[in-house]
């Protein structure tokens, strides 16, 4: 009954001349992400379809934010385009059982996807093992709202460590990646984020790092929270409403630390570098191509928690010229990747996927 009612109101429209987002209702940052998408398909003169069509429309052009709303299902074609983003998802992953799931399901039925959005070379590489035609994929990574994350100065440095009670002269390593099982209290650790690795960091950095203190934000934070209490490292831990909201919060930081295994972004790259703060990140995700090692920031390999603390070390002493000289070079590179300059790479991904308008 709702494919015939659907059938009815979508009579007239041309094929594939609609664009459905479909996303994970849960997850803050692919919502964030359609956002941003809805915003790029406006711009090239592309119409939307109802998103809880999706399950009922035919002869249009359905984008997943996620492989997990397509993969892990037995998905029909319809008579559709259909692509997805295809962030991260190794197969083999402990406890990442549907990242095999997935990567199968791509393997058998590869023909049958249209388009596929990967983040980072790393993800691309993977995506062509399964057979995908190379024409298909497209990289283009999580971008950044440059309006949204502006370059923080002296003045909102201090007016954001009163706004989370971050004592003025500490020395705060930020930490903004959810890290914990599900989306409870998040005891239970997320192993490809790095949470177990992050406090080893910690642990190292209490006694090299005079006034250290962290800044956590985001849900599912409590094993990193424990941990801390543990070491006796100081934290704040803030909930925030919204990701512009977390803006603020590299205000109110000295680096931003990502300590994961593994990545789709992790957006924390280009937010730092927009904001100005100080980088250290493993090699994971688009931080392979998009950090530049003692540059725009500092790069070491995943779980060498030696570096990773030397690192953090070494951004506590940095010169005053240093510094600047990072923030400019991070500037730049988020610049590069914000929305709308990746809009020129959306538009090659949704070039004969979807109706497209004339150029605005």
């Amino acid at each position: 009954m709702r494919r015939a009612v659907v059938g009815r109101r979508t009579r007239g429209w041309g094929r594939h001349s609609r664009l459905f987002i479909g996303q994970e209702a849960a997850e803050w940052v692919l919502s964030y992400e359609a956002r941003q998408l809805v915003r790029t398909a406006h711009a090239l003169g592309i119409q939307l379809g109802p998103p809880e069509w999706i399950n009922a429309v035919e002869s249009q052009s359905i984008f997943h934010q996620s492989q997990f709303t397509l993969l892990l299902h037995d998905f029909e074609r319809r008579g559709n385009n259909l692509g997805f983003a295809y962030f991260h998802g190794r197969p083999g992953t402990p406890g990442m059982p549907e990242f095999d799931a997935c990567f199968d399901t791509m393997h058998r039925r590869h023909r049958e996807i249209d388009r596929v959005q990967v983040t980072n070379r790393e993800m691309e590489k993977l995506v062509l093992e399964t057979g995908m035609a190379r024409e298909k994929v497209h990289r283009i990574p999580i971008g950044i709202d440059v309006d949204a994350f502006p370059l923080r100065s002296l003045e909102s440095v201090g007016d954001a460590r009163r706004r989370f009670g971050l004592p003025a002269s500490a020395f705060v390593v930020g930490s903004f990646q959810k890290d914990g099982v599900g989306w409870g209290e998040g005891l239970e650790p997320k192993l490809i984020k790095g949470p177990d690795v992050l406090l080893s960091v910690a642990e190292r950095l209490r006694d090299l790092v005079p006034e250290l203190c962290f800044l956590l934000t985001g849900p599912s934070r409590n094993f990193v929270r424990a941990g801390l209490e543990r070491l006796g490292v100081p934290y704040r831990h803030a909930l925030l409403d919204d990701v512009d909201a977390v803006a603020k919060a590299y205000e109110a930081i000295d680096v931003c630390v990502v300590a994961s295994r593994d990545e789709g972004g992790p957006r924390a790259v280009l937010e730092s570098m927009a904001t100005g703060v100080p980088l250290v990140t493993t090699r994971v995700g688009q931080a392979a191509d998009l950090v530049q090692h003692g540059v725009n920031g500092w790069m070491v390999d995943v779980e060498d928690v030696e570096a990773l603390a030397g690192a953090v070390v070494h951004v506590a002493g940095a010169s005053p010229n240093e510094v600047a000289r990072m923030r400019e070079a991070g500037r730049v590179t988020a610049d590069e990747n914000s929305y709308p300059a990746l809009r020129p790479r959306w538009r090659a991904l949704l070039d004969g996927f979807v109706v497209m308008g004339d150029d605005v």
